[in-house]
């Protein structure tokens, strides 16, 4: 090889290229960052929410009071199953879509170790190989 030539792109490189090719946006990129904070948010604030809301409703003897409460602590229930629904699709999304790039690369380097197929060797027969 001489000085001239290019270098001969590593598989590192190849699998940026690529990557880069497929257009996968970027797993931090700041509107998935936001419903993953928001999805924690959710989480903290509507169980903080349920919870008070029950030792509200269990400190008072006014059924108005209790009722409200008990009203107060059912969106804290529903606040805090959405804000697991969003924490769960956006934390796997990310690993998902890193998973999915990981097996297109792993997929490509078994594609680069096969061997040229032989057109004159079929893999489907039964016969014995030819010694």
């Amino acid at each position: 090889m001489t000085s001239t030539e290019p270098a001969p792109d590593s598989r590192a490189d190849r699998f940026v290229r690529e990557l880069a090719d497929l257009r996968i946006p970027d797993p931090a990129a700041a509107r998935a960052g936001l419903w993953l904070r928001l999805g924690a948010a959710l989480m903290t604030v509507g169980l903080v929410l349920a919870v008070s809301a029950y030792f509200v409703s269990h400190t008072t003897q006014n059924p108005l009071d209790q009722n409200d409460a008990l009203a107060l602590g059912l969106g804290g229930i529903a606040a805090t199953v959405v804000g697991a629904a969003l924490f769960l699709r956006y934390s796997l999304t990310g690993f998902l879509r890193f998973w999915m790039a990981r097996q297109s690369y792993d997929l490509a380097v078994l594609a680069d170790r096969l061997p040229e197929r032989d057109p004159n060797h079929d893999l489907t027969s039964t016969d014995a190989a030819p010694r």
